[in-house]
């Protein structure tokens, strides 16, 4: 994993300073920086049942994971144990990834610029997927969408769960915050006032 440079700034983060800071200041009619909405991290899971039966997907999973976000994947492992599943706890069932800074949105950069669009039949994501406090979480079926996997070495099918977590105070202002950014949300559905009004 390639270390990034010594005061290199991502696009997005620079993008976020100049030009969505001003947009969601008038949107939300809060001058101060730090109430206004920003992206925290970036949490990418993926489940992997298969490895109760075999543990080299485990494996794969974790080499695939760690191509994906720049930075070492975690195992995660099973809390209990589901005798139907011939699951045990502390079996190994999954990997995760938690994002930050400059590696955070070098991701989100290149899951909306290469990555969605390679998506098949992809007519943008929904905008129902909030959480009810302007965090976000969407599915992608088959991680060889990213580019950066050789579907020669990693021929297995595996998905993936994405959480964009904000600072936002509600679903309209993550969703304005992700707008920003450029996520294509499928329907937008036009907003009267601010955004912030009322909302504490």
């Amino acid at each position: 994993m390639a270390e990034l440079p010594e005061n290199y700034e991502a696009r997005l983060r620079t993008l976020y300073r100049e030009s969505i800071v001003p947009v969601l200041r008038e949107q939300t009619g809060r001058a101060n920086l730090m109430s206004l909405p920003k992206l925290d991290k970036i949490i990418i899971n993926m489940g992997v049942g298969s490895a109760v039966t075999d543990k080299k997907n485990i494996e794969d999973a974790q080499a695939a994971m760690t191509l994906i976000a720049g930075q070492k994947a975690m195992v995660t492992l099973a809390r209990q144990s589901i005798a139907n599943f011939r699951l045990r706890q502390g079996m190994p069932i999954g990997v995760k990834v938690t994002l930050r800074g400059n590696r955070m949105y070098e991701f989100l950069d290149r899951l909306i610029t290469f990555v969605l669009p390679r998506v098949r039949d992809f007519r943008g994501v929904s905008e129902k997927a909030f959480d009810g406090n302007g965090n976000y979480s969407m599915s992608l079926t088959e991680y060889l969408v990213f580019p950066e996997l050789n579907p020669d070495k990693f021929t297995r099918k595996q998905g993936m769960n994405i959480c964009l977590v904000t600072s936002a105070r509600n679903d309209v202002e993550g969703r304005l915050l992700l707008e920003q950014f450029g996520i294509p949300f499928r329907r937008r559905k036009p907003e009267s006032g601010k955004v912030g009004a009322g909302a504490e």
